[in-house]
């Protein structure tokens, strides 16, 4: 027998996999997949068994599941019926950061019908199939990055706003955070604790819509699974604490020509710097707003948080240097002379951890585009206190019961959807204020800090 060492075998799925995952023999992939609620859903098999034509069975009930784990009654979907989870295999990541946990693969998976063709309610293929329209009916493609909040629930110290303490008493965990999302590919920018009392925030560098949306399903399953490691508990719920500040998922995204890649969204000449086209885009985003609440705030506890003055939202409107704008102007860096127009975009700021991200960003493509079809005016650029502008903004509903009434009733956004997606989500919205609404403010985000 030679004494020479030997290695294992590359793996074949290797092939087909992005460069920079390579599992090892013995290893799980999971392929993932996220509901209604938000939560991350799916199955893992041995990448030993990965192949092209790897998928995985699934039940279309599945998409009824509420944020309580449970099945909704009243949904079109019951017993039968079959689906399937088909990897898309350029979405894979790797970590073997999480502490406490082997190395693990994770693909992003599409819901098919069991011939491969996309499936009605699968918000991923929504938010693909959306792109795909803003592409081919107006030669845009859009860059985004997604803006999440939360709470450390093991610390019962106040901490310092953005305080170097408050950093280095969460310590490792930012910083293992941080190197995961750096090793899945994530491009993590910031680390921060935030205004809130153990509130902190992650950042990541925009990308393509759809690889903006899979990061945001990676950021909140990473924050959990490194804080679960040090047997701490964390919460995104929008407000943990009755009568607290609150956390949201902030949406950043700009508007680029499909064929040359430079911006759409700049012009020097006009308010705000905003160009006619994403000036009728954001048209579309503030006058569908109020009938979308529903989707980017899906949740009872939603309500305590789209406040005035509340350093989130309850109007819909188009603001610039303005926080309480639920559409914001984001201001670009020019030190140095540095370029505004790559920088100028977009901020969206009602969005919550309810929201599956795909349909939270498809949405907001879809409002766009009606702005553009219909040829709104372009959106008022509002600077300063919103109260004071000349066309008072339009409210955003102050419950969930009211939001899920005017999706209901909005006949141009209820043509987004699919009928038996639009009636599931209603189904499982409903059910959950059956669950929640009637409890005390305090007793809600209690059972959502929980949950999320």
């Amino acid at each position: 027998m030679s004494n020479e060492a030997t290695s294992t075998p590359e793996l074949r799925c290797h092939e087909w996999l992005p460069s920079h995952v390579r599992p090892e023999s013995g290893e799980l992939a999971f392929l993932a997949t996220s509901d209604l609620a938000a939560h991350t859903r799916g199955r893992a098999v041995r990448v030993e068994s990965l192949s092209q034509t790897t998928s995985c069975g699934w039940v279309p009930a599945n998409l009824g599941i509420g944020p309580s784990g449970h099945i909704t009654d009243e949904i079109p979907f019951g017993s039968s019926g079959d689906l399937r989870l088909l990897p898309d295999f350029d979405s894979a990541v790797r970590t073997t950061a999480i502490p406490g946990q082997p190395p693990l693969t994770i693909v992003f998976a599409d819901q098919v019908n069991t011939d491969g063709t996309p499936w009605h309610g699968d918000a991923r293929s929504f938010l693909r199939q959306t792109i795909a329209e803003l592409s081919a009916d107006f030669g845009i493609t859009v860059n985004a990055a997604f803006e999440h909040e939360f709470n450390d629930l093991g610390n019962a110290k106040p901490t310092q706003p953005f305080s170097l303490l408050a950093h280095r008493g969460l310590e490792p965990i930012g910083s293992e955070v941080m190197a995961a999302l750096a090793e899945m590919n994530a491009e993590p920018e910031n680390w921060l604790p935030e205004y809130t009392p153990n509130q902190f925030e992650v950042t990541v560098s925009p990308a393509p819509a759809l690889t903006a949306a899979d990061r945001a399903v990676l950021v909140r399953d990473t924050v959990s699974a490194v804080f679960a490691g040090h047997d701490r508990d964390v919460t995104f719920s929008p407000v943990p604490v009755a009568g607290g500040g609150g956390s949201g998922v902030h949406v950043h995204f700009g508007l680029n020509d499909d064929a040359t890649g430079e911006t759409l969204v700049f012009d020097a000449d006009r308010p705000g710097r905003l160009s006619e086209l994403a000036g009728r885009f954001a048209a579309g985003i503030v006058r569908y707003a109020p009938s979308l609440t529903a989707i980017f705030a899906p949740l009872v506890v939603s309500y305590q948080r789209l406040r005035p003055h509340n350093w989130s939202t309850a109007a819909s409107f188009l603001g610039l240097q303005n926080r309480e704008a639920l559409l914001r102007i984001v201001p670009t860096n020019e030190i140095g002379g540095r370029d505004p127009r790559p920088q100028l975009h977009f901020e969206f700021r009602g969005g919550d951890i309810g929201a599956n991200p795909y349909l939270l960003l498809g949405i907001l493509l879809k409002a766009g585009m009606e702005g553009l079809r219909q040829g709104f005016d372009p959106a008022e650029v509002v600077v300063g206190d919103p109260d004071s502008a000349q066309t008072p903004p339009g409210q955003l509903p102050t419950s969930l019961a009211d939001a899920l009434e005017l999706l209901e009733n909005d006949d141009v956004v209820r043509g987004w959807f699919h009928p038996e997606l639009l009636a599931t989500y209603l189904a499982v919205k409903r059910a959950e204020i059956a669950e929640f609404g009637a409890l005390e403010p305090a007793e809600q985000c209690s059972a959502y800090r929980t949950i999320y």
